[in-house]
């Protein structure tokens, strides 16, 4: 079988346990082939590619960062055609009409698919004029109607960006017989914009679309502008036509895939609330290497009996100081207590503030007047000499601790569950679904419900030692590589017995046989007539 996966900033380019599940899942799948198709977000990250199996055929890449203009111009006529599409789409992002979003872009597609790029008609004056119409349109919400000229033009160049996908050569079967028109099944590693190629080959050639979601792109672009995000935050009218399109978006792809793998209860409810059908609908755990923390797992030793251990990304989310004002009190209760933090990696300046808290709620102590004194409170980093590995850090303490405010999947909790660990929790994303009563949850924001949970595991060793030992058999049975591949593989099977629209196999499964790509003569047609009968005359 053939798969084309589709990425966005992620694999093969990009490292992290929550796009490292692609590899995963590749490199467990041998029998069939993969040809990657990655949407890059920077030149860097390029550079940064990770080895690949042989089985992935071959790489495309085609970069978000820098423009894209071809040089194409559009005759009268494919201006006006172009002009009409654009309106449709436009109109549908302003007004939240699904059929005039989806005609205007299936409408820029084939224009695009025919005539070539859509670079400078999409940053043409009439686009923005275009778009400052339908902004005025009835229908439109107050603060798109508000939007001023330097708002459209802002919009217009990231929805060009986020349109560009409409404009690459990925579509059409080469001479090598490379191209998603060709591929068995197209595998969308995430949604939005990494999924919009699967879209286009549904539509042009009736590839059937799976999409894959651990963390919804819809919601992590709400979040993006809400405080959560990094960077200077767009002008009011821009947010709203950013948000408006990534909703008509998502619904669009909802509606069309054949088949939706959520990572969790949490993102299968924002698909569902966006138009997908149960029946198309499978939560399917993310795949993670349980041996690499089988070693600290399977130990008799249980960490230090009076440590907290919290490991990720120090950023506002994971809301750290929420976590310090919390082991205040842990400390006026329990004086021999410490917390560890771990930092995978850093908002730099989030970071200058958690350790300025923690200087000022935790001076540093000294046994006399000539000791150097100690803070109770440690920030340190994965690959130091105390912990070389993520394994080394959640078995530094006794329980692991996650603090956070906003939170899709947690990698670190389950981390931490395969390390035998007990955890206390913030009851946020899909905690309570990962835990699933091997540990303490408790409400967000609240430093004092931390503190009560964190001393009652730090108080009873047996009940710490109890829950993490059930944490450990609950994250080898949900969250291993090998329950992730086989759930894939089944669902790879189920698209391809399901049958395609495609007009050339019509719908027949193997209609296309492997070996009808491999150049010589059998792939004429003619290999396949019977041979001439030897006694016949024409054989004479």
């Amino acid at each position: 079988m053939r798969i084309g996966l589709l990425t966005e900033g992620g694999y093969p380019y990009a490292t992290g346990e929550a796009r490292l599940w692609c590899d995963r899942l590749v490199r467990g799948l041998p029998q069939h082939e993969f040809e990657l198709y990655a949407l890059s977000r920077s030149a860097e990250q390029e550079r940064a590619r990770i080895p690949l199996p042989e089985h992935v055929t071959h790489v495309r890449t085609a970069p978000l960062w820098t423009p894209a203009d071809d040089g194409r111009t559009y005759s009268r006529r494919e201006r006006r055609r172009f002009a009409d599409c654009f309106k449709e789409l436009v109109h549908g992002i302003c007004t939240g009409a699904p059929d005039p979003f989806a005609a205007g872009l299936y409408g820029l597609a084939g224009l695009a698919r025919e005539q070539g790029g859509l670079y400078a008609a999409l940053r043409s004056e009439s686009a923005v004029r275009a778009l400052e119409a339908a902004c005025r349109a009835p229908g439109a919400s107050r603060t798109v109607q508000a939007a001023h000229v330097a708002d459209l033009l802002e919009f217009v160049d990231e929805l060009e960006r986020m349109l560009r996908p409409l404009s690459l050569d990925w579509y059409e079967e080469d001479a090598r017989g490379e191209g998603l028109g060709a591929v068995d099944v197209c595998h969308a590693t995430a949604g939005g914009v990494a999924a919009l190629p699967g879209l286009l080959a549904k539509r042009f050639f009736g590839v059937p679309l799976l999409v894959t979601e651990y963390g919804v792109q819809l919601r992590a672009h709400y979040l993006s502008h809400l405080g959560a995000g990094r960077g200077e935050e767009p002008r009011p009218a821009v947010r709203a036509l950013l948000a408006a399109f990534h909703l008509r978006l998502a619904s669009e792809i909802y509606a069309r895939a054949d088949f939706l793998t959520p990572g969790n209860a949490h993102a299968r409810r924002w698909q569902e609330r966006c138009g997908a059908t149960r029946d198309r609908l499978r939560t399917v755990y993310p795949g993670m290497e349980a041996d690499r923390f089988a070693t600290v797992g399977e130990s008799a030793d249980r960490g230090d009996p009076d440590a907290l251990v919290w490991v990720g990304r120090v950023e506002p989310a994971k809301d750290l100081i929420a976590l310090l004002h919390a082991f205040a009190e842990v400390r006026r209760a329990e004086p021999r207590a410490r917390l560890r933090i771990f930092a995978t990696a850093a908002d730099p300046g989030y970071l200058v503030d958690c350790r300025s808290l923690a200087a000022q709620l935790f001076p540093d102590e000294a046994a006399d007047s000539v000791t150097v004194g100690e803070n109770p409170v440690a920030f340190e980093e994965i690959g130091g000499p105390e912990a070389p590995s993520a394994a080394e850090a959640y078995g530094a303490g006794r329980v692991v601790v996650l603090s956070s405010v906003i939170e899709g999947f947690p990698i670190t909790l389950a981390e931490a569950m395969l390390c035998g660990r007990a955890t206390v929790s913030t009851d946020v994303g899909a905690v309570c679904e990962v835990i699933g009563g091997t540990g303490l949850v408790v409400p967000p924001r609240n430093p004092r419900a931390l503190a009560e949970a964190c001393l009652t595991l730090l108080g009873d060793a047996e009940r710490a030692e109890r829950l993490g030992a059930a944490a450990r058999a609950r994250a080898l049975e949900l969250f291993t590589v090998e329950q992730n591949v086989a759930a894939f593989q089944e669902i790879y099977l189920r698209l391809l017995a399901k049958g395609s629209q495609r007009p050339d196999g019509g719908g027949i499964p193997f209609a296309r046989p492997p070996e009808a790509r491999v150049p010589g003569h059998w792939t004429s047609p003619t290999w396949a007539k019977p041979a001439p009968d030897p006694t016949s005359e024409a054989a004479v």
